[in-house]
């Protein structure tokens, strides 16, 4: 009777393999009729009956549906298809397999409903189906699977309420129902018999309504993640009670028609020693934070309060979060200066304070708060933007972390010099300075700076010429250098920066000629060179720059014709090319800008006709050739037919209808004129 049991088991698992393929054919060469089935990759037979009591195929890239026939596997104690490419429906008859412990069907294309006969599934220990397309609403027959400890659903498309019943499970650890579409509230006495949950999962829903009451009822609470979902109201102070909580995920429930989570911290969370993480960020939490907060939690590594209402000051007794990695309080409404306890934080890896009313110290003109992050030799990022802090960056600024990738300090109403310590930054990815009044010249130690992808210096009162120090950024993407004092001329070799994508000298007083060398930056997206004094010694050919958006010369003492190459341009959607000395005519090209939505050509000596192809440009919103030496008549089709007078004012001899407050053309007149002797003739000789 084995005999024909393990050959039932060995027909069963053919049948199985007849509609699976692998990249490899791994089971093909290995599951033949040839071998003892308890041989075969995979599977494993009981000790005794020499039955197939587990199936494990997880990660061997199998492609296929899954057959009826593995339900006849009657003595299978674990079934592990995860992580293959598997789809469809599951087989009604698995429902069979009576004696089944585990089931983990992750990361497969397995699609339909979550099957009722999972509650046939009595035994069932470990159910385990996240990365799917199941659709649908969770069956209450879940509650039947009275042993279940593990319940992963994740990232699926189930809907519907999550049913009360699953709740009444006492031996579940895990229940993880995250990243699907489920709605309705959770009931207030969900902890009530769940004395084993570990880990509770429901982050990226559409769940509403408070959150329960009872949920400090868990007491064996590791992990609780409500994040992303809509729920309101206060966050319950029997949270405190979980004193086994590791990580603490609140956060992002504030959509725009919902505030959130409102009210203050409960203090009794910071009681909770074996915290490691704390996500409240982006709701509607107000009140300060108390400065002995981190006097009980030893283990925090990351603290998320940002896009909040609160205020106050940041506790001075921060520093005493000694295992704080992350730290995030940006968005909110602090007040006071940053505290120096803040550099006891030796292991940090990220400091976000932006976007609150933080100010520097009366008495301490220089950033000392900066000076003391010297001490954090972790430091990737650091973000004090949009703080009236005032004061000067400190040499020590070159002392920082060398794994120091992010600097903001834009809009921070800093003064005095960039200093040239700057430059020991050598992994700087972005440093961002705008908004600011820095004066002084940049430093050319920021040359160095061989990692540097964006370098954002806009908007202050920095001086002197622009130095060729600044082409070794050859990782450069972003170069934004407007509304400066610069003068002096454009480098040469930025055209050697191939990495250069946005490039904005716009508002200075460079005055040289522009270097033919930007027109070779072939992938470049921007050049904004605006408001300056610059020339052209020869006519602008644009034609290499194949994937450029935007285009503003304007303002200049741009001389010559426009060429046709600029018609090559399709992916440009703003060109700016006004108050220049521009001359010649409208290129006919222009109509190969398929994707132009701005173009501005005011003020010039443009002479000649608008082209009637420009009629073609589908997209362009906004239209100025005021002020130049244009003649002949405004075409009136497509996009022309949006635009008013204000586009065509004080030109030569433009001509169309009335609305444009220009003259009638001349055809029109002798159009008009033909009629009316018609009209005579028609009607006035018979009556004549």
């Amino acid at each position: 009777m084995t005999v024909r049991d393990l050959n039932s088991d060995q027909f069963v698992l053919l049948e199985f393999k007849d509609h699976i393929a692998g990249p490899q054919n791994v089971l093909a060469n290995n599951w033949t009729a040839s071998t003892s089935v308890c041989n075969w990759i995979g599977v494993s037979c009981g000790i005794l009956h020499k039955r197939v009591i587990a199936l494990n195929l997880t990660s061997m890239n199998l492609r296929g549906t899954i057959p009826s026939h593995i339900g006849n596997l009657s003595f299978l104690l674990s079934l592990d298809l995860s992580s293959n490419h598997f789809y469809g429906h599951l087989p009604k008859e698995l429902g069979q397999l009576h004696r089944l412990r585990i089931l983990q069907l992750s990361y497969n294309r397995l699609n339909g409903e979550i099957p009722s006969w999972l509650g046939n599934l009595q035994r069932v220990r470990s159910l385990k189906m996240k990365n799917n397309y199941f659709t649908g609403t969770i069956p209450e027959t879940l509650v039947n699977t009275s042993s279940l400890e593990i319940l992963n659903l994740a990232f699926n498309q189930l809907s519907g309420q999550v049913p009360s019943s699953i709740f009444k499970i006492s031996f579940l650890k895990i229940i993880d129902l995250s990243s699907n579409s489920l709605s309705g509230s959770l009931p207030n006495h969900m902890c009530q018999h769940l004395p084993k949950l570990e880990g509770l999962y429901l982050s990226w829903n559409e769940l509403s309504g408070n959150i329960p009451f009872g949920m400090g009822k868990c007491n064996n609470l590791k992990n609780l993640s409500l994040s992303r979902n809509q729920f309101m109201g206060i966050i319950p102070r029997s949270i405190g009670n979980l004193t086994r909580l590791q990580e603490l995920y609140l956060g992002f429930n504030n959509l725009e028609a919902i505030k959130g989570l409102t009210g203050q911290i409960p203090t009794s969370i910071f009681n909770i020693s074996s915290l490691k993480a704390i996500n409240l960020s982006n709701n509607s939490l107000s009140g300060s934070l108390p400065n002995n907060m981190c006097q009980h939690l030893p283990k925090l590594e990351g603290l998320y309060l940002s896009l909040n209402e609160l205020s106050g000051n940041i506790p001075f007794g921060m520093g005493k979060c000694n295992n704080l990695k992350n730290l995030s309080l940006s968005c909110n409404q602090l007040t006071g200066i940053i505290p120096r306890s803040i550099g006891n934080l030796t292991r940090l890896w990220e400091l976000y304070l932006g976007f609150n009313n933080l100010k520097g110290s009366a008495s301490d003109h220089e950033w000392s708060f900066l000076s003391s992050l010297t001490n954090c030799r972790n430091l990737s990022t650091i973000d004090v933007s949009r703080n009236p802090l005032s004061g000067v960056l400190p040499t020590s600024i070159g002392n920082l972390s060398k794994s120091l990738q992010y600097f903001y300090a834009s809009n921070c109403e800093l003064q005095g010099i960039i200093p040239m310590e700057i430059g020991n930054l050598t992994n700087l990815l972005l440093l961002h300075l705008r908004y600011n009044k820095l004066s002084g010249l940049i430093p050319a130690s920021i040359g160095g700076m061989r990692n540097l992808q964006g370098l954002r210096l806009s908007s202050n009162k920095l001086g002197g010429t622009m130095s060729e120090s600044l082409c070794g950024l050859e990782r450069l993407c972003e170069m934004y250098l407007g509304l400066n004092k610069l003068h002096g001329s454009i480098p040469s070799c930025l055209g050697n920066i191939t990495s250069l994508r946005y490039l904005y000298l716009d508002s200075n007083k460079l005055s040289s000629a522009i270097p033919s060398t930007l027109w070779n930056l072939k992938d470049i997206l921007e050049i904004d060179l605006s408001s300056n004094h610059l020339y052209n010694s020869h006519a602008i050919d644009v034609g290499n720059l194949r994937s450029l958006l935007k285009l503003n010369l304007s303002r200049n003492l741009l001389t010559g014709d426009i060429l046709s190459t600029f018609g090559g341009l399709q992916t440009l959607v703003s060109l700016d090319l006004s108050n220049n000395i521009l001359h010649g005519h409208i290129p006919e090209s222009f109509d190969g800008l398929v994707s132009l939505e701005f173009l501005d050509l005011c003020n010039n000596n443009l002479s000649g006709v608008i082209p009637k192809s420009l009629e073609k440009l589908l997209y362009l919103k906004y239209f100025n050739v005021s002020f130049n030496r244009l003649e002949g008549e405004i075409p009136s089709k497509g996009c022309f037919s949006n635009f008013s007078s204000t586009s065509f004012m004080k030109n030569y001899a433009l001509c169309g209808p009335p609305r444009l407050l220009v003259p009638p053309c001349k055809n029109d007149i002798h159009k008009n004129s033909q009629m009316i002797i018609l009209h005579a003739f028609r009607y006035g000789l018979p009556t004549i």
